[in-house]
């Protein structure tokens, strides 16, 4: 079927996803994640895929959760932090829900019975480094970079980084909201390996070839057994606790670390937000601004 916010290309065995809103950066809008999990359905129901590849179009597989707001927002007030009118149970109560809903996503995207390869072509951040990273292999490019720089402006990390980098590793990181590139993430285990950028998709592409020469049927079922088994360690226990911090996490609102942040969004939009959160970081330890400019 046709999708509004992704493309769905079927080819060698398998079938290419690709994020299409490169002129937001992939940001995950609630269209683009109900597009992304219906064509997951699609996929897992076509026979003739064996296996997902995963990706974005543009310079970014995602820079996370659409954070453009809505025309209607209502304003901040401070020093509680809340939206006008909205009470504290209802600011609660709302961000639980889209913490839920976030990681239940991410459990569908774990739980699909045949392998997802993300194909990770450039900055992935955010929720879109949660995607990323909860693939089930996953293959960078030379210039992809990952990090939550949210948690600058009072968000939450996500365990799926703690899973696959470690404690310390992920701790290094979900604490600063640093961003790391491709090859220091290849590094602390949260991507399988570094590719040169033209050579992406065949090198995901030839390892769903290499999957396709597997009975159906076998993958699945060792597919499950790396899936269940951490399910069975207590990942969902993980996750589920995940999401109720989350929600706390969101609700935390602080007026000496947020409210220059919404003045600096009102006076310049979003780029002047992120250049001002981000502003007291510079240099980053890895990545394209690992250094600062002359």
């Amino acid at each position: 079927m046709a999708y509004a916010n992704i493309l769905y290309e079927k080819m060698r065995q398998g079938v290419l996803i690709t994020l299409n809103r490169p002129e937001r950066l992939n940001a995950l809008s609630e269209e683009l994640r109900a597009d992304l999990h219906q064509a997951f359905d699609e996929a897992v129901e076509d026979s003739e895929v064996r296996a997902i590849v995963l990706t974005g179009a543009g310079r970014a597989f995602s820079a996370g959760a659409d954070m453009g707001g809505r025309a209607d927002q209502a304003e901040t007030v401070w020093p509680s932090g809340l939206p006008e009118g909205t009470s504290v149970a209802d600011f609660l109560d709302r961000w639980r829900t889209i913490d839920r809903a976030t990681i239940q996503r991410l459990q569908h995207l774990w739980e699909l019975p045949k392998p997802v390869i993300g194909a990770i072509n450039g900055w992935a951040l955010g929720a879109g480094s949660w995607y990323a990273l909860t693939t089930h292999l996953t293959i960078a490019s030379e210039h992809a970079v990952f990090g939550q720089p949210e948690v600058r402006h009072i968000s939450n990390t996500n365990f799926i980084w703690t899973l696959l980098a470690g404690f310390k590793n992920a701790l290094l990181y979900s604490l600063t909201g640093d961003h790391i590139d491709a090859y220091e993430a290849q590094r602390v285990g949260l991507v399988n390996k570094v590719v040169p950028h033209d050579q992406l998709l065949d090198a995901c592409f030839r390892i769903v070839e290499r999957i396709a020469l597997v009975s159906p049927e076998t993958v699945k079922l060792n597919l499950a057994v790396a899936t269940k088994g951490l399910a069975m360690m207590g990942l969902y226990n993980a996750w589920n606790l995940n999401a109720e911090l989350a929600s706390f996490a969101h609700t935390s609102m602080r007026e000496d670390f947020r409210r220059h942040l919404d003045e600096a969004r009102k006076q310049g939009g979003m780029r002047t937000f992120i250049e001002t959160r981000d502003a007291p970081f510079q240099p980053e330890p890895f990545g394209p601004r690992a250094k600062r400019r002359p």
